[in-house]
């Protein structure tokens, strides 16, 4: 298959796990040590080569990891193709967090999400790291979630994240792909994933990496 198909993208975790530092590094390749609190959510997009080809263009929804901004969240991850949850290896807290944002989309995202559990901040493994790769990696397999850690800062793993997200999702379901016709008779095939319309709020983020 070849042409742009487009898939909606969520980054979810707490406060200065990483998330914008993420997102930033993968969309312009800039890191930046001190960034200020999202606020809201921040909205970026991206295109990534398939390896069967297709381009996927990843739209992008960074949200704000504050408690005050949480009840946001099924605002953006509404009808997310995917989402990428944060952790920082170096808090324990960061990952029980993540555990329960993926227990929140389980229950009440689409149920054909493409979850990706992450763990940020590699690049301070060998003297801070707080959350084993092992103990991650194991609850990402009983979930049934892609795994992988990544640096923001150095960079490692973060253009790879991407390209295994954009791989792993069903073509059939992104923005602009092509369906089957409707068959004879008037019956309808089930209709695409569509996402609603959401205001865009201040691009303004935060999170330390």
């Amino acid at each position: 298959m070849s042409g742009v198909v487009s898939f909606k993208l969520v980054l979810l975790g707490e406060s200065s796990v990483g998330k914008s530092s993420i997102a930033l590094r993968f969309v312009k390749d800039q890191f930046e040590d001190y960034r200020e609190s999202t606020i809201g959510a921040a909205f970026l997009t991206q295109t990534v080569s398939r390896d069967d080809g297709t381009t996927i263009k990843l739209e992008i929804w960074d949200t704000a990891g504050q408690e005050r901004y949480k009840s946001l969240a099924p605002m953006y991850y509404r009808n997310a193709h995917c989402a990428l949850v944060v952790y920082d290896i170096t808090e324990q807290d960061s990952f029980e967090n993540a555990k329960t944002w993926i227990r929140e989309l389980q229950r009440h995202a689409d149920a054909n999400i493409t979850i990706a559990l992450v763990g940020n901040k590699l690049d301070l493994a060998d003297t801070r790291r707080a959350v084993p790769e092992e103990e991650a990696r194991k609850y990402a397999e009983a979930e049934g979630l892609m795994f992988m850690e990544a640096s923001a800062k150095t960079p490692t793993n973060v253009t790879e994240l991407f390209t295994a997200v954009a791989n792993k999702l069903p073509l059939d379901r992104g923005i602009g792909a092509k369906r089957p016709e409707a068959p004879a008779g008037g019956a309808r095939p089930n209709a695409p994933v569509q996402l609603g319309s959401q205001p865009r709020p201040t691009n303004q983020d935060a999170c330390t990496c």
